[in-house]
This record gives structure tokens, sequence and C-alpha cells, in this order.
């Protein structure tokens, strides 16, 4: 047997690989959004990873991070250097396909996907359920007022503005936003207000599988409301949350008999209370959506070793 003098053993030492470290380079800010970056807030570690904004780090970055609605308007907007073999480029987006133009963009460029979907590559939602520890009770917010709606973009030819339209025929509803004598909600004031609703309209501003956004994660279920929703399926809805937790507009006719339904709800407390039983077992998480949030996820799925694969067509599979 081969005796190892310490020499050898010094160099075997030094030859044992060294733990994993990755460089994200944030291509852009989100929207131009600033925030701060390595400060992952729990359960996220990103020890092992740094996140910059510094292009000069390009050739040296496991992934880059591209914002699609950041880069959207030119191919020139994406990077034009050399890139790195095996540089992850992961494609970000909290928008739908609707208002997500120009995804061809991206054919044949990108490794990993990261969006509210959840066969994305890295699911980020807008929202999610925990379980409480044991069951727990939870108090409704004292109502004192009916239906409650805000919007930001207001588009007449809209599904959603017209069935407020034929809505509002038969019910009161609250507007807020900027749109509506421009009037804002405040959003310190935002969760204190919309919980004297029994019913809040979580309207989507288009209609595609899992885009389920913060109109119902927070403007409803964080501010103790009844969501009335209006988006994909109710069985996509049931993949995410209880059955009995929402109103879905398509499970009526007409706006007419959704409105004698919400009526009829608010004379008989016993039937509202129902669409809180769910609460008892589960909350909203607190963790509130932050875009560090979403980032730290990358440290999270680079440390998982993905496989390394070009996805042909974003568009393909974002539609």
């Amino acid at each position: 047997m081969k005796n190892i003098t310490e020499n050898e053993q010094s160099n075997k030492i030094v030859d044992l690989p060294q733990k994993p470290f990755y460089i994200i380079l944030l291509w852009t800010w989100p929207f131009n959004y600033h925030f701060p970056l390595n400060n992952c807030p729990q359960p996220f570690d990103s020890s092992d990873c740094f996140f910059t904004l510094d292009r000069n780090m390009f050739s040296t970055a496991k992934a880059v991070v591209i914002h699609h609605r950041n880069v959207c308007d030119s191919k020139q907007q994406l990077p034009q250097i050399p890139r790195p073999p095996n540089q992850y480029w992961i494609w970000f987006n909290t928008e739908s396909p609707s208002h997500s133009p120009n995804l061809a963009f991206m054919d044949n460029l990108i490794n990993l996907t990261m969006s509210y979907r959840a066969d994305s590559d890295i699911f980020a939602p807008y929202g999610w359920l925990e379980m409480h520890n044991g069951t727990q009770n939870f108090t409704i917010p004292d109502k004192s007022k009916l239906v409650a709606w805000a919007i930001s973009h207001w588009n007449p030819s809209s599904r959603r503005v017209k069935y407020y339209a034929e809505l509002k025929n038969y019910l009161k509803v609250d507007l807020f936003g900027k749109f509506y004598n421009y009037i804002p909600l405040a959003k310190t004031e935002k969760l204190a207000t919309l919980s004297k609703y029994k019913f809040y309209l979580t309207f989507e501003n288009s209609i595609h599988e899992d885009y389920i956004t913060e109109k119902l994660w927070t403007n409803a279920f964080l501010s103790g409301t009844v969501p009335v929703v209006m988006g994909p399926p109710r069985k996509n809805y049931e993949r995410y949350i209880p059955a009995d937790s929402f109103i879905h507009v398509d499970d009526f006719p007409s706006a007419k008999e959704l409105a004698s339904y919400l009526l009829a709800l608010d004379k008989d407390n016993q039937k509202y209370q129902q669409y809180f039983n769910w609460r008892s077992i589960y909350q909203p998480t607190k963790q509130r959506r932050s875009w560090i949030v979403e980032y730290c996820r990358v440290c999270k799925a680079l440390k998982e070793a993905p496989v390394y694969r070009t996805i042909p067509s974003i568009a393909e599979w974002f539609k």
C-alpha cells in the first residue's frame, strides 16, 4: 500500500470540491421597481447565492433572470454579449398571456420558467394557503356594507366591466380605484376598508389557467371578505382554495341570478358564515408577495440542480 505523505494529504484537502456558489444576475429591475437584494426572508436560504444587477458579472453568472415586461419591446433589450456555456436564462413573468407581448423573442433562449403557472419550473404564485397548527377560530370582521370592487384598469369593452354594468342594476356595488372619480384606495387603508364588505368582486383582467392574483389573495382573503371570482374555471380555483371559500360568476346563468344569491346570503347569516368554515383549518399566507421573495426562489431552484435544456417556444407553452 502506498504511503501518503503529509504534502499529498494537504493536496487532497485542497482538491476537495468547493461548495457551489451561484451568482444570479437580474437583467433589469422588475418594472423598474428597486428593492434590497441579498436579503431573503425565511424560509429561503440564500447563503450560497449572490444577487446583482452588475452586468459586468454576466460571464460569471450561473443564471440571468429576465423579467419579460422589461424586455418585450425589442429583442435588443435582451443580453447581446456572448453567453457562457450552461448559463441558465430564466424567464420571469407575473402577467397573463393577454398582457405578455412578443413572447417569440424568447424562442430557443430560455432554460427555466418562473411564473404563477403551477407547471412553471419555478412556481411563483400570488398567494397560497397554510394549515393552522390545530383547529383555529376565525372572527369574521364586522360587516356594514354589501359589495366592493377596486379596479385600476377600466376598459369598458372588457368582460369584467360589462358584467359589473349588468350586476349594478340589481344591487349596490361600491367602486374604488383611481379611475373612479379619481379617488384611489390608499394601501394603508385598503384591508380595513374592504373588511367592512360582505363580498368582494375578484374579477381578473383576463382569463387564463392559474391566473389568480392578489385580487383574491390580498383584497378578499386578507381583508376577511367572501370573494366573488371571475377568472379561470371553478376547478382551477379549487386546486388552490376550498370549494366553499368563494363564489364563481360562472355558477350563475346571469348577473341577475348572482345578485339574487348575494342578496339572499345578506339576509341569511348562517349560510353566509359557511363561506368562512375553511378558515378553521387554513389561513392565507402572511408572507406578503414581494419581488425579493420571487428572486429568492431562483436561488432555491439552482441548488436543486435543474436539468439544463433550452425551451423552443415560451409562447407555445404560455398560452
